[in-house]
């Protein structure tokens, strides 16, 4: 018996026949394992302790972790000193995320591998909560944020919010690092109790704000590196730059088609060639000719294991990292025009009602004809130009019959219940020094469909064809969206009289999602309904079982069409592949492949997840970099969500913002979860997701990747503390006093100290607050200023909230005289009063030393959205 499929019996055995947790003898020994196999047997068992497949107890029994009611999973941190464990087992953990309180974290950080003992929720119909017994695996060896430094140590604030504590520094591993630097520092001490991490600097980056120390430093943060290994260089330099004749044997010669790439004007990694034909008969030839990436990437050899830990290419606001070299990437596998290429064909009768006739997937060698981009294909197919109507006489023919072939596939599948949401996307552009001059919201465009229609036949095609082989096989799935989610969705419905009908086993088809969606297209209630339904969504993943795809309404799907950019299309190819000359795949290949694909699957989807969230980040940090230009003005924008602390405004732009419930000054607002809206406790106004709204940019921060609005016609602006002359830790003379040397005691004051008074990056741009109150109305009454000052001025530093259930501190007011104004350096360009600060009245100063906020804490029972549907 080989040694994962011993591993795999004993945690069978263990889950399904012991009825208690066993010795490892009584587990040898009711296995009936043969002599050959208990040889295997403790170093088995013994790696399967480590990795926490299974528990052993104090005494040296060993059970499953569901069994002993445990739970092993990834911790995901809030940022607000609380965490939710993401469960490994999913048949057992129905319920959702596990609720971790920060005192129970036992030392864990975010991202690590723990085991959890589970307790119910206090209150009914919350998430369970648990209590981290064990750290299996640690996920942030190496930490990216800003150096702090003192005389006798320094620490680190990380870039990642989520991590949640400093970094603590020892003098001697400070390594030339300075105050306000960039730095990656490497964990030697793990946190412990109430002591914190300790590391030592091991690169500097730069200073803050010096031209590419953003992006650098979010590269660094998910270990994605430009450079190659120095085997997997040395294999892609010894590729040859042109495809030699003797590769053209065994492939079909398809040079003879006029075959054309569409892709955005600035793409290099050219993987997809199309080219259709219309018959008489009113059907269509449809051929998709993909890069073959496979016959240069060989298996297990330098450059797959590099791009097997990469898993895409990575796409950053100024720079792509990518998965291959671009030896591969924009050399001998992208589909350059006027150059022999190596392709994975997939030809397509695809007949006039839009479904596939019948297909052939081999490899083949073409010539491409013309790279056009999207833009020029619009030119010709929308708008008609004359000019480029007659420059580009010889494409008509050629884009013509991809338009109507795109119409009857699209028709074909929006009858089967193909679910569509426009999604725009934000293009930043940078000049030379990597600032950002401009926003460019994109939606799409008629050559962008053609291409997306072709892709996804091929893709169905080529997954339809392994499925019915019965071979194994990567899948891209998207999995039906949950009971919970599907339960809310339709509680929002019926305030608009619309319902999802579930079938017997109580699933929602795609259809029904698409047809609600179309009865609300154009009225009101579109944005919020077209929100929910899209966040209701599960996210998309790779897996090696055929679950289909629920946004496509496929049966079969996977990723096919994109080798250069994606690990698992590199992967279909190869199994393709294996199959053109049998017919299927030996035995004990498939064996192997069973073991492999699951592992490739996971691995993927998280280094998918990944790439999307550095992308997000240097995206989201660019724009923020924009807007620090614009604070103090007004914009329309629309509430793109909604919590207990505040609504999320999001600009006509694609730029997201923050309105806190602490600025909301005419009323106590209640979050009403069912409603996704901010209600008024008094007034009875609401803040809804989807309805527009006027708001005032106050302060964009890039150091923590936010924006804060506050409402146009009901706002209040706190600005930061600024330093005051009598800080805590400071002689009179304003000299500051120093600690005891060396000390964490120390190092853990400095760190609060900073924190309290200022932060030590701080942010790019504030509104200045006006000491007359203008921009608002100076005719407000009386009442509805002491509410503004209770929400914003009282010596708790606390909003007081109807629901407190957050954390909802406001930010402490400025000291009498100076106002909270801005140095001369931070004041924004625009000189319109837009915000203001109110003090208290004195009656209200007097009671604030005697009172304090009337917030009760509550602790979020759901953990923010995690999952959202991919575009595919």
């Amino acid at each position: 018996m080989e040694w994962n499929e011993l591993q795999e019996r004993i945690v069978n055995y263990m889950r399904k026949a012991a009825y208690k947790p066993l010795t490892d003898a009584e587990l040898a020994e009711e296995m009936h394992l043969t002599d050959e196999d208990l040889v295997l047997f403790w170093p088995a068992l013994e790696e399967l302790e480590q990795t926490a497949a299974i528990i052993k107890t104090r005494n040296d029994r060993f059970g499953v972790p569901e069994r002993m009611n445990l739970v092993v999973g990834r911790l995901s941190m809030s940022g607000k000193g609380f965490g939710f464990i993401i469960p490994e087992t999913k048949e057992k953990d129905e319920d959702g995320d596990i609720f971790v309180p920060g005192v129970s974290l036992g030392g864990a950080m975010n991202g690590d591998r723990v085991v959890a003992r589970l307790s119910p929720s206090e209150v009914p119909g919350r998430s369970r909560e648990g209590e981290i017994i064990r750290i299996v695996e640690r996920a942030n060896e190496r930490i990216v944020g800003t150096f702090e430094a003192n005389r006798n140590f320094g620490f680190v604030t990380p870039d990642d919010k989520k991590i949640g504590q400093d970094i603590f520094v020892p003098k001697g591993a400070v390594h030339g690092a300075k105050s306000g630097m960039k730095v990656v520092v490497k964990i030697t001490k793990w946190p412990a109790g109430r002591r914190s991490a300790e590391g030592e600097v091991e690169e500097l980056l730069g200073r803050t704000g010096e031209p590419g120390v953003d992006v650098l430093s979010v590269m660094r943060q998910y270990d994605l590196s430009e450079e190659f290994p120095e085997e997997a260089a040395a294999e892609a330099e010894a590729i040859e730059d042109e495809v030699a004749p003797e590769e053209y044997r065994g492939r079909r010669d398809r040079r003879n088609l006029r075959i054309v790439t569409i892709d955005g004007e600035d793409a290099k990694d050219l993987d997809d060639g199309v080219y259709a034909e219309r018959r008489e008969d009113g059907s269509f030839f449809l051929g998709v000719y993909i890069a073959d990436v496979s016959w240069y990437v060989r298996e297990n050899m330098p450059l797959d294991r590099e791009a097997y830990a990469r898993g895409t290419s990575v796409y950053l606001v100024d720079r792509v990292i990518p998965m291959l070299p671009k030896k591969l990437s924009n050399g001998i596998c992208s589909l350059n025009a006027g150059k022999d290429r190596l392709a994975m064909a997939c030809e397509m009768e695809i007949g006039a009602d839009g479904l596939v006739k019948s297909y052939e997937i081999f490899p083949a060698v073409i010539h491409v004809y013309r790279r056009l981009t999207y833009t020029l294909v619009n030119r010709l197919l929308v708008d008609g130009e004359a000019a480029a109507l007659a420059e580009n006489a010889d494409l008509l023919p050629l884009l013509e019959p991809l338009r109507d072939v795109r119409a009857v596939m699209e028709r074909a599948r929006h009858g089967r219940g193909s679910i569509g949401f426009e999604i725009p996307e934000i293009k930043v552009k940078l000049d030379e020094a990597g600032h950002p001059v401009e926003l460019v919201k994109r939606t799409g465009s008629l050559a962008e469909s053609m291409i997306e229609q072709c892709m996804l036949a091929a893709n169905e095609t080529v997954a339809e064809h392994m499925e019915k082989k019965e071979l194994p096989f990567i899948y891209r799935v998207h999995e039906q969206p949950s009971d919970e989610k599907i339960e809310r969705l339709n509680t929002l419905l019926a305030t608009f009289s619309l319902h999802l009908h579930a079938d017997e086993a109580g699933k929602v088809a795609p259809k029904d999602v698409q047809q609600v969606l179309e009865k609300v297209k154009g009225e009101p209630e579109e944005r919020i309904v077209s929100a929910v339904a899209l966040r209701s969504m599960q996210q998309a993943r790779y897996a090696d079982a055929p679950l289909g795809h629920y946004g496509l309404a496929a049966r079969h799907y996977t990723h096919f069409t994109s080798p250069i950019r994606r690990y698992p299309d590199l992967i279909v190819h190869r199994l393709l592949r294996e199959t053109f000359a049998t017919g299927t795949i030996t035995p004990e290949r498939q064996e192997r492949l069973r073991v492999l694909l699951p592992e490739i699957a996971e691995h993927t989807s998280v280094r998918e997840r990944v790439a999307i969230e550095a992308e997000r980040e240097t995206q989201d940090m660019k724009k923020i970099e924009y807007m620090s230009q614009f604070v103090g003005e007004t914009y329309e924008a629309v509430i793109s969500g909604v919590t207990a602390f505040g609504i999320f405004c999001e600009l006509e732009n694609g730029v997201e913002g923050l309105v806190h419930v602490s600025s909301m000054v005419n009323d106590y607002y209640e979050y009403r979860e069912e409603l996704y809206a901010l209600v008024g406790e008094s007034t009875h106004v609401s803040y809804r997701l989807g309805d527009p709204v006027t708001v005032v940019l106050v302060r964009a921060n890039i150091a923590e990747r936010n924006l804060d609005f506050i409402l146009k016609d009901n706002g209040v602006f706190v600005p930061v503390k600024k330093d005051d002359d009598k800080k805590a830790g400071e002689k009179k003379d304003g000299r500051r006093a120093k600690p005891k040397k060396g000390t964490k005691d120390a190092a853990r004051k400095e760190r609060g100290r900073r924190r309290d008074t200022d932060s030590a990056v701080p942010c790019i741009a504030a509104v200045a607050p006006s000491p007359h109150g203008e921009g608002m109305d100076k005719s407000h009454d009386e009442g509805r200023a002491k509410k503004a000052a209770r929400r914003s001025g009282e010596k708790s530093g606390k909003a007081r909230t109807k629901n407190a259930g957050l954390d909802t501190k406001a930010k402490e007011r400025p000291r009498k005289g100076k106002r909270g104004a801005l140095p001369v350096d931070e004041e924004p360009k625009s000189r319109k009063p837009k915000a203001f600060w109110m003090p208290p009245p004195k009656d209200l100063r007097k009671r604030s030393k005697k009172t304090t906020s009337s917030g009760a804490k509550r602790r979020p029972h759901n953990k923010t959205e995690r999952a959202t549907a991919n575009s595919e």
